[in-house]
């Protein structure tokens, strides 16, 4: 438990009765600069740039038909935030692949009444807790060059840039959109 600003929150592993809280947490975001991804043929450059008017990004509902939050091996947890008043703050769905010591951050969301407070850099903290329990090498994620703010806190938390996916939002309502690819060594 850790009190922020006159308010408590828990963090523990999600229960069968958090699924509609989880599913109904507003990750979309507003930003004022996006991440212009340039190509070439030995790599790629991010230059972040404005944007006017502020973008606003609403990600698309999850169809239930997805993978989920379990890796290869079956090994996947979702941690929650839960507010003094009882009210989900955040949740952070991760799994776990042992074939290459990977634990990849599925989905972490902070409802937008929560942030700015480390809710996301503790459920972090709990996903980077079960990283060591499963002898983790690294922790990834996957993030849209569009969302500025979470690509800030990612490196604040120790993440960097390690690949880029120029088709995995084609067809999608994210089209144009690039996908970054960022890790960090499992402290």
């Amino acid at each position: 438990m850790t009190t922020i600003n006159d308010t408590t929150y828990e963090y523990r592993i999600a229960r069968p009765e958090d699924t509609g809280a989880i599913e109904a947490v507003d990750g979309s975001f507003t930003t004022r600069t996006v991440f212009e991804v340039a190509v070439s043929e030995d790599g790629f450059a991010l230059r972040e740039v404005p944007v006017d008017p502020p973008l606003v990004k609403v990600f698309p509902e999850h169809e239930g038909d997805e993978e989920g939050d379990e890796g290869e091996d079956g090994d996947g947890l979702t941690f929650v935030a839960v507010s003094g008043d009882g009210g989900l703050a955040g949740f952070a769905a991760v799994s776990y692949a042992a074939w290459n010591r990977r634990l990849t951050i599925e989905d972490i969301e902070v409802a937008p009444e929560h942030r700015g407070r480390g809710i996301g850099r503790a459920l972090m903290g709990q996903a980077v807790d079960f990283a060591r329990e499963r002898g983790a090498g690294h922790v990834w994620l996957e993030v849209t060059n569009v969302n500025a703010p979470a690509i800030h806190a990612y490196r604040r938390m120790g993440f960097s840039l390690c690949g880029l996916d120029t088709a995995l939002y084609l067809g999608t309502e994210s089209e144009g959109e690039q996908a970054l690819y960022m890790s960090m060594p499992c402290p």
